[in-house]
């Protein structure tokens, strides 16, 4: 009847091969000391930001672009590691502290920021834009029977 094909489910860790190829382009050559850290968490992917004072970004990551697909890209534990890979690259830099903007209401907001300050660089402030309507849509008209 043939062989039995054996399916190997990952275990949600980040790929080796796509985490020291988002390592390899941090260059050397700029030195910033404080920075912004711009997190974005919807319920489908965590977005992390490192800007300098001015709003030029640095280094970024999101979770699919470490290798993490579909519904695992939403969770801490895929924001944790986009955390921690931009902390490294941060210590690169020289970064020492750094304001946090938080935008969104997925699960990764706080374990990414956490990740990142495992790294010894300081948090200086935590604001939250995460943007709210103040009215909305109107609602729908009751159903007529």
């Amino acid at each position: 009847m043939g062989k039995k094909r054996i399916v190997k489910k990952g275990g949600g860790s980040v790929d080796a091969g796509l985490k020291s190829r988002a390592l390899s382009g941090v260059s050397s050559k700029k030195k910033v000391i404080a920075g912004t850290l711009h997190v974005q968490a919807t319920y489908n992917n965590t977005k992390v930001l490192l800007s300098d004072k001015n709003g030029n970004a640095l280094t970024w990551s999101s979770s699919g672009a470490l290798g993490f697909k579909g519904a695992k890209k939403g969770t801490p534990f895929a924001a944790a590691k986009i955390g921690e890979l931009i902390g490294e690259k941060a210590v690169m830099m020289g970064v020492q502290e750094v304001n946090v903007i938080i935008r969104g209401v997925g699960s990764g907001r706080e374990s990414a920021v956490r990740a990142f300050s495992s790294k010894g660089i300081d948090i200086s402030a935590i604001v939250d834009k995460t943007p709210v309507p103040h009215n909305g849509p109107k609602p729908k008209k009751p159903r007529r029977v």
